[in-house]
C-alpha cells in the first residue's frame, strides 16, 4: 500500500483535468494494485501500479491496450455514450506515453467510467451476457490492424505446460513422486495428453487462427450501467493473440464449476451444463461474423482443455514443491488438481450434450 502524498505524486505525473482531491483503494483485483482518484475537474480517474512482475514488457503490453480501444473507439465512432463504451487512459504529461514509470514500478491512469459497477454473479442470466458481450469484443478486434503480442508468452499453450510437467516428473525436486496418490494422478493424465494438445497441432497446419482475445473472461471484467446493460470489458492485461478457446475454455473453468476450484470434496463437482448453454449461446451470437466453422466445432473441447490445462499446472507445481501457487496447507496443490481433474471428466462425459447445444 502506498501512502497518499506518493500516489499524489504519481498521479500528477498524468495530464488530469482538475486538481486531485483525494485518493483510495478501488475494488480487490489481485494482480495490480488499484486506486480512484477524484478531482474537482470533469471526471475522476483510476491509477493502477501495473504488476511488472507478472508482465515483463510494460510497452508491449500498453501497445496492446492503446491499439485495441483505439481501434473500438474507431468502430464505436458516433455513439454518444462511446466515452462509458470503452476505456480512456491519460497521457503522461512528460512522455506522451499511457504509462508513467520511475524505473522501478509501472503505472497507468484511466478516466472513471461513471454510473457503472461489476458482478460477481455467476448465473445463466449473466453467463450469456459474459458469453455475448467477450464475443462482441473479440469481434470488434477482429480486423485490428495493428501487430499485438504476447503479454504473457505461451499463456495458454498445452504443450508447454505439457512438457513442463514432464520436466517436473524427471527433476523430482521435491521428492513426491514416490507418492502413490501422486503416481496414480499421473497415469490418469498422461493417456490425454496428446488429445489436449490439439490446438497447438491445428495451428501449425493451418486450421486454426490466432485472434485478439481477452484471456481473463469472468463476469466481473465487465462493466454494467445501473439498468444492468452492459457497458464495456475490462482488464485488458491479458489481451493478446490467443485461440478463441481461450476466451471460451476459461470462462467454463470457473463458472461451470459447481464448487469452488480448491474444494477438496469432489463428490460435489459437476459441469454445469445450464451455464454451458447459456454462455455458448452468447458466445455464438458474439461472434457470429467471424467464427470459423473449425473454431466452433471445437468449442466442447475448449470446455475440456481448460480445466484439464490446470490440473497439469497445479499437479507440476506440486511436484515441483509448490514454488509457483500460494498454498495454504501442503496438500493445497493436490487437492486442487483432484478438483479439477473431476472438473475435467464431468465435462469430458458430457460433450455430445456440448455438440448438441453448439449445432
Amino acid at each position: 500500500m502506498q501512502n497518499t502524498d506518493k500516489l499524489t505524486a504519481i498521479a500528477s505525473q498524468f495530464d488530469l483535468k482538475g486538481r486531485i482531491l483525494g485518493i483510495k483503494p478501488l475494488g480487490n483485483g489481485l494482480i495490480n494494485d488499484t486506486y480512484l482518484v477524484t478531482s474537482d475537474g470533469p471526471d475522476n480517474y483510476v491509477l493502477q501500479r501495473i504488476n511488472n512482475a507478472i508482465f515483463r514488457d510494460v510497452e508491449l503490453l500498453q501497445h496492446n491496450i492503446d491499439c485495441a480501444t483505439a481501434h473500438i473507439r474507431r468502430k464505436l465512432a458516433g455513439d454518444p455514450d462511446i466515452d462509458r463504451k470503452v476505456l480512456s487512459f491519460v497521457r503522461c504529461t512528460a512522455t506522451g506515453k499511457s504509462y508513467w514509470t520511475d524505473g522501478q514500478t509501472w503505472w497507468r491512469v484511466s478516466i472513471f467510467i461513471k454510473d457503472s459497477c461489476t458482478y460477481e454473479t455467476v448465473d445463466p442470466k449473466y453467463s450469456y451476457l459474459a458469453g455475448k458481450n467477450f464475443g462482441q469484443f473479440e469481434a470488434m478486434l477482429a480486423d485490428i490492424p495493428d501487430t499485438l503480442g504476447e503479454t504473457i508468452p505461451d499463456f495458454h499453450n498445452m504443450e508447454l505446460r505439457a512438457r513442463q510437467l514432464h520436466e517436473a516428473v524427471e527433476a523430482d525436486a521435491a521428492g513426491r513422486m514416490k507418492l502413490p496418490e501422486v503416481k496414480e494422478i499421473l497415469s490418469k493424465m498422461l493417456p490425454f495428453e496428446h488429445e489436449m494438445c490439439r490446438a497447438e497441432r491445428m495451428y501449425r497446419e493451418g486450421l486454426l487462427p490466432k485472434r485478439i482475445c481477452h484471456c481473463d473472461t469472468k463476469v466481473n471484467n465487465m462493466l454494467f450501467d445501473k439498468e444492468g446493460n452492459i457497458l464495456c470489458v475490462i482488464d485488458l492485461d491479458t489481451l493478446m493473440p490467443s485461440f478463441v478457446f481461450s476466451d471460451f475454455g476459461d470462462f467454463l473453468r470457473s463458472a461451470a464449476n459447481t464448487v469452488a476450484e480448491d474444494d477438496p470434496d469432489v463428490a460435489k463437482i459437476d459441469f454445469r451444463m445450464d451455464i454451458f448453454e447459456a454462455f455458448a449461446k452468447g458466445y455464438l451470437e458474439g461472434t457470429s461474423s467471424f467464427l470459423t466453422a473449425v473454431e466452433k466445432e471445437n468449442l466442447p473441447f475448449a470446455a475440456c482443455l481448460f480445466p484439464y490445462m490446470q490440473a497439469v499446472r497445479f499437479f507440476t507445481d506440486y511436484i515441483n514443491g509448490d514454488t509457483y501457487y500460494k498454498i495454504k496447507y501442503p496438500e493445497h496443490n493436490l487437492v486442487r488438481t483432484r478438483n479439477q481433474w473431476a472438473l475435467f471428466e464431468s465435462a469430458l462425459s458430457k460433450v455430445p450434450q456440448m455438440k448438441a447445444i453448439i449445432g
